[in-house]
């Protein structure tokens, strides 16, 4: 079989024989190797360039460009320095004072047991137990200044209750007798809604505040955020007429403490 040239007039004229000549694809095939030939050289020339265009930048560039040399000062070139020059004087402190020492030793003295005094023999450790002498906690440094405080005159301020004014907080918070449940049954129990507040339906809640004192007795009992005054009379009434709490403590003493309680008037 002979080799045949798809691309040649006579090959066309073949294939479209008895067919439409002016349909599409008798002209592509009359323009395709005009269109292959414009690719192959399109695709020479770009790599051309590719290859040339580095080349020719490394050309024009300045070789000189490429490295920068910078000069370094040695030290043999550094001005001397003046010796002449007045060093600062450090100013010298006095030694400080010698410490004295805090526990004063006493050497032992030898002496016969007629003339040893009772209580200055070492005392057993039952002896010890026995004794009535209370144990300090406090941590105290000797000293030898003439003008120190005895330990026995050192209060601790820090134990001192303050009576006078309530306290709002304290480490055991007043309790009504028999805890919250027991309160809040005496305050249902004892509440009596005003018939006219009921008949025009007025209700909310009313904050009371009041004292109890260092002996456990309700007082100063006042009205902080009110809503009627036929209910903040009746909440104040209500407050009054508990009984004794047990009452607040700082530092183991019953000390004055504020307490506060809300009174909620609600119609079913």
């Amino acid at each position: 079989m002979n080799k045949m040239d798809l691309t040649s007039k006579d090959w066309r004229d073949l294939v479209f024989d008895d067919r439409n000549k002016a349909y599409g694809g008798y002209v592509i095939r009359q323009e395709s190797p005009r269109r292959h030939n414009i690719a192959v050289v399109v695709i020479i020339i770009l790599a051309v360039l590719c290859i040339a265009v580095p080349a020719l930048i490394k050309m024009v560039k300045p070789q000189d460009e490429a490295f920068k040399v910078t000069e370094v000062t040695t030290l043999s070139d550094l001005p001397e320095a003046d010796e002449q020059k007045e060093q600062p004087k450090v100013q010298e402190l006095p030694p400080p004072p010698p410490l004295k020492s805090s526990i004063k030793f006493t050497p032992p003295v030898i002496k016969k047991d007629n003339e040893v005094n009772d209580n200055d023999e070492i005392k057993s450790q039952e002896d010890l137990n026995q004794a009535k002498a209370n144990i300090s906690i406090a941590d105290v440094k000797g000293t030898d200044d003439e003008h120190g405080v005895d330990i026995a005159e050192v209060k601790d301020v820090n134990n001192e209750v303050d009576e006078s004014k309530p306290y709002v907080a304290v480490e055991q918070m007043p309790q009504f007798p028999g805890g919250e449940q027991k309160l809040m049954e005496f305050l249902g129990r004892n509440l009596h809604y005003p018939a006219v507040a009921q008949e025009n339906g007025i209700m909310g809640r009313v904050i009371v505040r009041f004292v109890v004192s260092s002996t456990g007795k309700v007082t100063n009992v006042e009205v902080m955020r009110g809503v009627d005054p036929m209910l903040d009379k009746e909440a104040m009434r209500l407050i009054s007429s508990m009984p004794d709490w047990i009452p607040g403590k700082q530092n183991g003493k019953n000390v004055p403490v504020y307490y506060t309680i809300p009174i909620i008037f609600r119609l079913q």
